[in-house]
């Protein structure tokens, strides 16, 4: 059982606290918002019928990543440890097994995996600022825009600069701790963000087709939502959220007491989700207005867009804005995936939080290469799911954080007591309470599952059998 309030407000973080509430929404919020808002967001609901994709995926995020976030915050601050830690803390406190740290273990190391290869894209993001910057796109066609494309992927070495530079820039900012390091940047990135994305937005509105992207963003369309575009967004609002990677464990061990854990994560949601939605709209109406696929995939954002920029009135200066805009929001996930993993070193091997950044940045820059050789000089080494690099994405995304985040709303809503998850929430026992439990403990767990079944094969196989 637990040690109830006395052994909670006893622990302290060994990393500080964040100054204020704001500051936690801005680092959880940059955490959650990265390249799936404003790279996977924007083409995933253009291959699944726009608006009606976009409703469902709006009702899986206040359903299924509301309370997951909930629960994974709670279990942060009750814990005030790195993941690890944390839950082997609290597994013996709750329920007297140490062996609850596994979870904690799996989140820092997805964390890891997803950065090796997130760093690489987001690499390929700093190389765009430059090459808009200077002119490589203006009057292209899709055959030159599409040839630079490729030479920037095909070349090893020119992607390992761009991913060393991107990694020495999160080492950077973890290395200096929570309030010097990770509040200072996010204070400044996510209001430079917002206002990037409100400036693009008046672009989108005054040389894009505005009207048919809100349109194609807004208008519901369920004939073209499929079983499987419903299991996408309901995939889609668990992984935006940063949720079972550690990261929000983390940042929730770094809260002050007394703040509010369900409105400062109701601010998270509200915010990941309305960049997300500004990005569509950013976008779509620029990609209309030059006649092009808004189900184009992946490519949507590094062989579409630079195309259209080309073409458009001050195309090369919107362009490179754009491209500062996806770099600031991969910057910002960048810093929570490595936090998990830094703040163990600390606490664990007792390092200093520099050289913690060091090791662990230099660890997940080298295996970086795995994902950056796939691409060209490893691209005919093929198993399982495709390339060493699909695989990794592949077991990460739809294996480890399904499964971390199955096991963190179970411990949450079964294993950890009443008194525990209110006295964090604080709650009480009233009716937000009971929502917050019943979504942990039925909802959550069911949908993610969903999720995890949809990603390994069974739900295919299951419909196969019964058609």
């Amino acid at each position: 059982m637990s040690n109830g309030v006395d052994a909670a407000t006893r622990r302290s973080s060994l990393h500080g606290l964040w100054s204020t509430r704001m500051a936690f929404i801005l680092a959880v919020s940059g955490s959650a918002v990265g390249l799936g808002n404003i790279w996977k967001f924007p083409y995933i609901a253009g291959q699944n019928g726009g608006g009606a994709f976009v409703l469902v995926y709006l009702l899986c995020v206040f359903a299924v990543g509301l309370p997951v976030m909930m629960s994974e915050i709670l279990i942060g601050r009750r814990g005030r440890r790195n993941p690890v830690a944390t839950m082997q803390l609290l597994g013996e406190e709750e329920a007297g097994q140490s062996g609850w740290k596994l979870v904690g273990v799996a989140g820092v190391l997805a964390g890891v995996i997803i950065l090796s290869f997130y760093s690489v894209f987001a690499g390929w993001s700093l190389a765009y600022i430059v090459g808009t910057a200077t002119g490589q796109f203006v009057g292209g066609d899709p055959e030159s825009v599409n040839n630079i494309y490729n030479d920037l992927k095909e070349s090893w070495g020119i992607s390992a600069f761009w991913h060393t530079a991107f990694m020495v820039m999160t080492v950077a900012v973890v290395a200096r701790g929570v309030e010097r390091g990770l509040e200072r940047c996010v204070r400044l990135l996510m209001p430079a963000l917002v206002i990037l994305l409100l400036i693009l937005l008046g672009y989108s509105i005054s040389e894009g087709d505005f009207a048919r992207g809100l349109i194609f963003l807004f208008k519901p369309d369920f004939d073209a939502l499929t079983p499987s575009g419903f299991l996408i967004a309901l995939g889609h609002a668990f992984f935006t959220l940063s949720v079972g990677m550690g990261a929000v464990m983390a940042y929730g061990a770094y809260l002050p007491e007394g703040t509010s854990i369900p409105n400062t994560s109701i601010a998270v949601v509200i915010t990941d989700t309305a960049i997300a939605l500004l990005a569509g709209m950013v976008i779509f109406p620029i990609v209309f207005a030059n006649g092009l696929d808004p189900a184009s995939g992946p490519g949507l954002i590094f062989r579409v867009l630079p195309l259209a920029f080309s073409q458009m009135t001050a195309g090369a200066f919107f362009g490179t804005l754009f491209f500062v805009l996806l770099t600031f929001a991969a910057w910002t996930s960048s810093i929570g995936l490595i936090e998990p993993a830094v703040a163990w070193l600390v606490e664990a091997k007792g390092l200093r939080r520099g050289t913690a950044a060091m090791l662990v940045g230099g660890g997940i820059w080298a295996a970086g290469f795995a994902t950056l050789l796939s691409f060209n000089v490893t691209s005919d080494v093929q198993f399982w799911r495709g390339t060493l690099y699909t695989n990794i994405d592949h077991f990460t995304s739809n294996i480890m954080l399904p499964l971390g985040g199955f096991l963190i709303t179970i411990f949450a809503g079964w294993v950890m007591c009443r008194n525990s998850s209110a006295d964090e929430l604080d709650v009480g026992v009233g009716v937000s309470y009971k929502i917050w439990r019943f979504l942990a403990r039925f909802v959550a767990p069911v949908a993610v599952m969903f999720i995890f079944f949809h990603a390994v094969g069974v739900m295919d196989w299951l419909r196969e059998m019964f058609a």
